[in-house]
């Protein structure tokens, strides 16, 4: 996909944010004097876009110092919405770095039934694929056989080998098999599919305990990412599930996934304020070539609503 087409899809896939937003600021331009009364509710309409009561403060803070001689207009409330956003949302923009030695690089992939888990596992590994690394998949979310058959019918489609085992079978097990075969095989990146019980924390965290201590044994290093990936359609309840697996699986990352399909995109600027964790990619559709890193100026612009910046 080139640059000006994903960009496009970008925008587009930000779309129902930004109108969510403009929704919110209805009736709030023209105004002269933005009085207490005014900025109040600019930030509940910035909160209630889930941009997050943070993000939205600061925004509140920055246009009390800011003189509209003719009234705030729609126009200049969005700029100074995206410059706020991108200031945000620039520390945590970090694309995935393959950098481990000895190979492969290992990474967990976590995330919660239904939060497009499967589906990012493959389109990272056809975005690595394109940048000349040879991928391995492991099936160890064990606990679903449609997980492990999903995750295969993926493999076949980007072309890369997959290491799967029987429903219920041990996760730990597999991924020990699929470190071994990839170092053989001159492999440089391992990723590892695990189960998605939030539900039952205790068995999610004596499973990746377990998965761990075998990784240990191969690599000290091992794993090396733990990406934990989002659903962005579930809004707030994004955050809670950072909050949750940040303690019981050590997250060091995140995929930010289906922000196409919502209005609540800014919940990604949300999650960016309150954890600082880093954001690999961003997901804007179900095709292979629909995950990326992005470039928070542009996100920042597309959450806004305005158009896109000129290259």
């Amino acid at each position: 996909m080139s640059e000006t087409s994903w960009r496009d899809k970008l925008f587009g896939g930000f779309r129902k944010t930004s109108d969510k937003l403009g929704e919110n600021l209805t009736g709030l331009f023209g105004k002269a004097a933005l009085d207490a009364q005014t900025l109040d509710e600019i930030e509940e309409a910035l909160i209630a876009s889930d941009l997050g009561p943070v993000t939205a403060g600061r925004i509140r803070e920055r246009l009390k110092g800011e003189m509209f001689e003719k009234g705030l207009d729609e126009r200049a409330l969005r700029e100074i919405v995206a410059q706020e956003i991108e200031k945000v949302l620039a520390p945590v923009a970090k694309p995935l770095e393959i950098e481990a030695f000895p190979r492969p690089q290992v990474i967990l992939v976590i995330g919660v039934n239904g939060s497009g888990k499967t589906t990012t596992i493959a389109k990272l590994a056809h975005w690595l694929k394109e940048q000349d690394y040879a991928v391995m998949l492991v099936a160890g979310d064990t606990f679903r056989a449609a997980a492990i058959g999903q995750l295969k019918v993926w493999a076949e489609r980007v072309d890369v080998p997959i290491i799967t085992g029987a429903e219920g079978g041990d996760a730990a097990g597999l991924v020990y098999e699929g470190v071994k075969q990839g170092t053989a095989k001159g492999i440089d990146v391992l990723i590892v599919d695990t189960a998605g019980r939030l539900q039952n924390k205790t068995g999610l965290m004596d499973e990746l305990a377990k998965i761990r201590k075998v990784l240990g044994r191969l690599n000290p290093a091992a794993p090396h990412d733990v990406l934990l990936v989002l659903d962005a359609t579930t809004g707030q309840n994004a955050l809670s599930q950072i909050e949750i697996f940040k303690e019981t699986a050590g997250v060091t990352g995140l995929i930010m996934t289906k922000l196409d399909g919502t209005a609540r995109g800014g919940v990604l600027v949300a999650a960016a304020e309150r954890y600082g964790m880093p954001v690999h990619a961003i997901g804007l559709g179900e095709g292979v070539d629909d995950l990326k890193p992005f470039d928070p100026a542009e996100v920042a612009r597309a959450i806004a609503g305005l158009e896109r910046i000129s290259r």
